[in-house]
């Protein structure tokens, strides 16, 4: 069996500008990166902004295993589908963080037959867009510490700085730090850490804003840090908005590639489910509505954590809405969740996969409950059982839950015309979107609404350090902001060891933060880490390049 990226090493790509104009994009709108890939000008942007939008899908997942369930390589294989029916699709995806390239869980490029290519440029650098954000983020670090340097005169308390640096990496040894060592000429002392880059407010706020001015307006209003007399300073009060919008001018273009089959993909931003929003761009996915009939975008991990923040966040602040939302779901996981060891979950079991199957219910009745039809896709693994592949059909129907049986990964297009059929019907179905909650709710009782409607929470706890940060959160206007989770994405609670669909739980809410220029509120509950740690044997031990430059162990 041939490896993702010798799949990948093996296909003939069509040139860029080929693929463009297959969506009517003219030569002299891109900004060519090289012959397949490319930026999509802003000129575009507003030449087709009186398109009438196309149908939105949102693809989404039950709760994961580590290695992931195939979110990604089912929205490639259902865009390659969609165009085996005749229907023109573009899919709009998130990029790939270094992180998890380097660490467990692999790349954001699909797999298989259902791959966005060329895998190894996205994977690695692609277009520079994290190196941009990873450079305008530390620059608002240096510059927040070259004002304490030289005479602080707003008065920065340096106890109370909430903004850190921070590194597309996955690297423990730098979540705590202390700088300015050495010596007056070094700066002032102080405890620091670092974030990876995709966790971070500017990477939240290139995915949220809607053209330049807005970009710079919101890096403006990042709250960095408070002044000893307890009053908040902005971004725009160390005047470094003004470069930080210049070092993102270009990453904020969306990027166009392919499918293995040639099918159009828009690549644009980053952010981590289970430490941030999980989606990617609104200029992508509005750019994406315009250009085609169907745009298939996804968002990350459970639909508990990627799909309530893309529906309750993204799509509020964008004023869109989905026609359909396809719910990922695997056997393995499944069987994950019926409390198999992951180790394990490639041999038949039936009985796990009998007591793991409530997870993929919980996530069907919430994915309703926003008022979209709902598809799920049976993404096969060929280590599947038939007995297992047909439980789960039969659990689906039981449910009178549309769904369909997806082999893209093995068949690329050909293996997803069912799935693409079923989405195309759900698209021209009565849809009635309503968000989860109204702004107007305070932060505990949006909260309470995630906690309780969506993860099937008693209630939410919070820790003193808690209840004392939603006081300032408050304090600056931030009640009347939506709320993002950052929360585990192996289980519907705050608890990774709690699988299936757990009852009789609270979860416990251990920090606040406003992410104000983004504009949202994050909730921080359990242990999760806003800068991952590499595990005992990482994916970088297995990538390598040959003298003809020629990369292997890239999955």
């Amino acid at each position: 069996m041939l490896t993702d990226i010798e799949i990948a090493q093996q296909a003939k790509l069509r040139l860029i500008k080929d693929v463009a104009s297959d969506i009517d994009i003219n030569e002299d709108e891109l900004e060519f990166y090289g012959k397949y890939k490319a930026k999509l000008s802003d000129e575009l942007s507003e030449r087709v902004s009186k398109n009438e939008d196309g149908k939105l899908v949102l693809v989404t997942a039950i709760n994961p295993t580590p290695a992931g369930e195939g979110k990604t390589t089912t929205s490639a294989g259902l865009g390659q589908a969609m165009a085996k029916i005749g229907k023109k699709a573009i899919i709009a995806l998130r990029e790939p963080s270094l992180g998890p390239v380097f660490g467990i869980k692999g790349g954001a490029a699909g797999g298989g037959y259902s791959q966005v290519l060329p895998m190894e440029d996205i994977n690695l650098h692609f277009t520079g867009d994290m190196h941009a954000i990873t450079s305008a983020n530390n620059l608002l670090c240096a510059m927040l510490d070259n004002h304490m340097q030289q005479g602080n005169v707003l008065g920065i308390d340096p106890r109370r700085i909430l903004f850190k640096r921070c590194l597309d990496m996955n690297d423990r040894a730098l979540r705590n730090v202390v700088i300015g060592l050495g010596g007056k000429v070094n700066g002032v002392p102080r405890e620091d850490g670092f974030i990876i880059t995709v966790a971070s407010e500017v990477m939240a706020i290139l995915c949220l804003a809607n053209d330049i001015s807005d970009l710079k307006k919101r890096l403006g209003n990042i709250l960095v840090a408070y002044t000893y007399d307890g009053n908040p300073v902005f971004c725009k009060d160390i005047k470094a908005d003004g470069a930080m919008t210049a070092l993102l001018k270009d990453a904020l273009k969306p990027n166009l590639v392919q499918t293995l089959e040639g099918t159009p993909a828009i690549m644009h931003g980053g952010p981590f489910a289970n430490i941030a929003h999980g989606c990617n761009s609104v200029r992508a996915t509005k750019l994406a509505l315009k250009l085609g009939d169907y745009c298939i975008t996804e968002a990350g991990f459970g639909s508990d954590l990627g799909a309530e923040k893309f529906l309750d966040i993204k799509c509020r602040y964008a004023g869109i809405a989905p026609s359909c939302i396809v719910i990922v779901a695997t056997c393995r996981a499944l069987k994950y969740n019926g409390g198999v060891p992951k180790t394990e979950v490639s041999e038949p079991n039936l009985e796990a996969l009998k007591n793991g199957i409530v997870n993929l219910g919980v996530h069907i009745d919430n994915m309703n409950k926003y008022g979209v039809p709902v598809v799920v896709a049976i993404n096969r693994f060929y280590t599947d059982s038939d007995e297992e592949l047909k439980y789960i059909e039969d659990y689906c129907h039981e449910r009178g839950a549309e769904f369909a049986l997806s082999d893209v990964f093995c068949e690329g297009g050909n293996g997803g015309v069912d799935l693409a059929k079923k989405v195309v019907e759900a698209c021209e179905k009565p849809s009635d979107f309503k968000l989860l909650y109204d702004n107007d709710l305070t932060i505990k009782e949006k909260m309470n609404r995630i906690a309780t409607e969506i993860y099937g929470a008693d209630k939410v706890n919070y820790t003193p350090q808690a209840e004392k940060a939603l006081k300032d959160v408050v304090a600056l206007g931030g009640d009347k902001l939506p709320v993002c989770v950052a929360k585990t994405q192996y289980s519907l609670s705050d608890n990774p060891a709690l699988l299936g669909a757990p009852k009789g739980f609270d979860i416990t809410v251990r920090d606040v933060r406003i992410s104000n220029g983004a504009g949202f509120v994050v909730v921080y509950t359990g242990n999760i880490m806003t800068m991952p740690g590499l595990p005992k044997v990482p994916a970088a031990n297995n990538i390598d390049v040959d003298e003809n430059n020629v990369i292997s162990g890239l999955f």
